[in-house]
């Protein structure tokens, strides 16, 4: 008997700049923001696989934590990234000088399962950054990348 693959839930935004998706973790809100909230496990969870390493920055992100990542994508690079909102177990997002937002939003269901919703948020950035990211055609890229996340965050945090 084969066992379907664990999938997230894609959520239709209403917005064609806000890419969300949902899944349910079978682990406390507090071990999953552990995760969420050092830098050097970012490329463990990360479904767009352009993580290389994290190279700066805290152990742990807190409102205001700048951290920078070695990215690839058909080149290589290096981002700076900056927590811009925070709410201990329940919320963090960053953003770099693009200044699109990566969003997680943490909501316990019980003391051992957690509803984790991660949103790609470019509805506020500036129009040259609109205009990239339509050239190259990361909207929908960027709603597989955010249901892939999501879905090694789960076995990450059930794991361990």
């Amino acid at each position: 008997m084969s066992s379907l693959p664990i999938r997230s839930e894609i959520l239709d935004t209403g917005n064609f700049a806000i890419k969300s998706a949902r899944i349910v973790v079978n682990a406390p809100a507090a071990k999953i923001f552990e995760i969420l909230t050092s830098p050097k496990r970012h490329q463990e969870i990360d479904g767009s696989e352009t993580i290389q390493a994290n190279f700066s920055g805290p152990d742990r992100l807190v409102l205001g934590s700048k951290f920078g990542m070695q990215m690839h994508l058909v080149i290589d690079y290096k981002i700076l990234n900056t927590v811009v909102e925070f709410a201990e177990n329940e919320l963090i997002a960053w953003r770099h000088i693009g200044r699109w937002r990566w969003r997680y939003q943490l909501k316990s269901l019980s003391p051992t399962s957690t509803e984790i919703t991660e949103t790609f948020d470019a509805s506020d950035i500036p129009w040259i950054c609109t205009l990239w990211l339509k050239v190259r055609k990361a909207y929908p890229w960027t709603q597989m990348a955010i249901a892939k996340s999501l879905v090694r965050l789960k076995e990450v945090a059930e794991r361990s």
